[in-house]
């Protein structure tokens, strides 16, 4: 090589040095920048595949009635794909968040088609679901299989998965700033790793995009009334968290209660969404609708737009955890939305404050004391509902936060700090150890 381009190259080096040493982040900005693309890209477009399937399994099924007496014989089936062929995938979310934790061997990519199948069956044939869980598992289930092309060691591989949490969530409900801070929240309750801020957020707004670039449109709220910031709203804010709270709880108990009867009293596990399956459908063709099964997402619009009655969030909750705890597929997030959202509605009988503000604040604030995401909640509630009523809707989260305890739909949820001083001796502990 000639001096001259000796010379040339050696300088180039250096210089290259000197400005990755001026700049040390670049290098990790770069990198996941462009994994960012790939996961946004992937899980944007497979959460809009997913909420298409999901609309036209609805109303499909709300056009025809009588399919959902088949709702035991689907059950059942879904039943057997995952004891014959899923079992390593069947625990769903706590898989991601156990590998957030303790990363072991890659997430099966199969456990993205199960779910998906399995979530289309329920609402095709009348559950009582929500899309977070199956949105969240296929991003994980996807994402996971980036870390060997890419060579991500295990601190990496948590990033990814966190980033795959922050997508899935993000892109499903259309709201890229909860997505991210539920992905780097909802694992480890009181801490946050900032090393993932980055590629979370990054991930969660690319993949929101990608999911808007096919045309698929979220569902809006609108809150008519938001009353001046004084005293007495206040405060009437503060009691209904704590009702918010304490709704959080129950669900989140019962749901846990429920599930480990039906595991004990019926030892094949195919058999449990076929009973499961009995119920939900007596109870439809009893009751003569529909309302509470599926998303609920007409019921949950009404409740900003009227007072409902005290039962409706009651029969959406029994509902829900009778189609989940048998082991039918989905996620709890949404029918969380529903729950909270005409349990607010119907508070205004109690609580002076406008029912579509108390219905904004409960959709996300019992989401919150379920899932200990109160920072998640408060962006989700301004995302969906707008600035004004952030102030109601992050007293509602906090309050429902503290008041739900040491309950969580996610077993494998890790306690970082505790709520408070009483419970600090539960610090790094798991919900499934408590």
């Amino acid at each position: 090589m000639p001096k001259n381009q000796r010379t040339l190259r050696t300088k180039t080096v250096f210089h290259t040095k000197f400005f990755f040493r001026k700049y040390p982040t670049l290098p990790y900005i770069f990198k996941w920048l462009c994994i960012s693309l790939i996961i946004g890209a992937l899980i944007g477009t497979a959460s809009a595949g997913f909420l298409q399937s999901l609309e036209w399994a609805t109303q499909f099924r709300e056009n025809h009635i009588w399919i959902i007496a088949f709702l035991p014989v689907a059950g059942f089936l879904v039943g057997l794909l995952y004891y014959y062929f899923g079992k390593n995938v069947e625990a769903g979310n706590n898989i991601l968040i156990e590998n957030i934790h303790e990363p072991k061997e890659i997430i099966p990519f199969k456990m993205a088609p199960f779910v998906y199948l399995g979530t289309i069956v329920t609402h095709l044939f009348g559950g009582s679901a929500g899309r977070e869980g199956t949105a969240l598992q296929m991003a994980g289930a996807i994402a996971d299989q980036l870390t060997k092309p890419f060579r991500l060691d295990q601190n990496e591989r948590r990033i990814l998965i966190i980033s795959a949490i922050a997508a899935g969530f993000g892109s499903v409900f259309g709201t890229p700033l909860a997505g991210a801070m539920f992905g780097l929240e909802v694992f480890l309750i009181g801490k946050i790793r900032y090393n993932a801020i980055f590629p979370a957020f990054a991930s969660a707004i690319l993949a929101d995009w990608a999911t808007n670039l096919w045309n698929v449109k979220h569902t809006h709220y609108h809150i008519d009334f938001i009353p001046k910031l004084e005293l007495l709203p206040i405060v009437y804010s503060v009691l209904a968290g704590i009702a918010f709270g304490i709704c959080a709880a129950a669900f989140s108990k019962i749901i846990h209660w429920a599930g480990s009867i039906f595991k004990s009293k019926i030892k094949y596990p195919p058999l449990r969404p076929a009973i499961g399956g009995i119920i939900v459908a007596i109870a439809v063709f009893t009751m003569g609708t529909t309302r509470y099964i599926g998303l609920g997402i007409p019921t949950i619009v009404e409740s900003f737009e009227k007072q409902l009655p005290l039962y409706d969030f009651a029969l959406k909750m029994i509902f829900t955890i009778v189609t989940l705890s048998a082991g039918f597929k989905g996620g709890e997030v949404t029918p969380l939305f529903f729950i909270g959202a005409t349990w607010g509605s119907a508070l205004s009988l109690l609580i002076p404050l406008p029912f579509g503000l108390l219905a904004g604040m409960g959709f996300v604030a019992v989401f919150a004391g379920a899932t200990n995401t109160p920072l998640a909640c408060m962006l989700m509630g301004i995302e969906l509902f707008g600035a004004e009523s952030g102030v109601y809707i992050a007293i509602a989260c906090v309050v429902s936060y503290l008041l739900s305890g040491n309950n969580s739909i996610y077993t494998k949820q890790k306690i970082g700090e505790a709520k408070n001083r009483r419970f600090e001796h539960l610090n790094d502990k798991s919900f499934s150890d408590l």
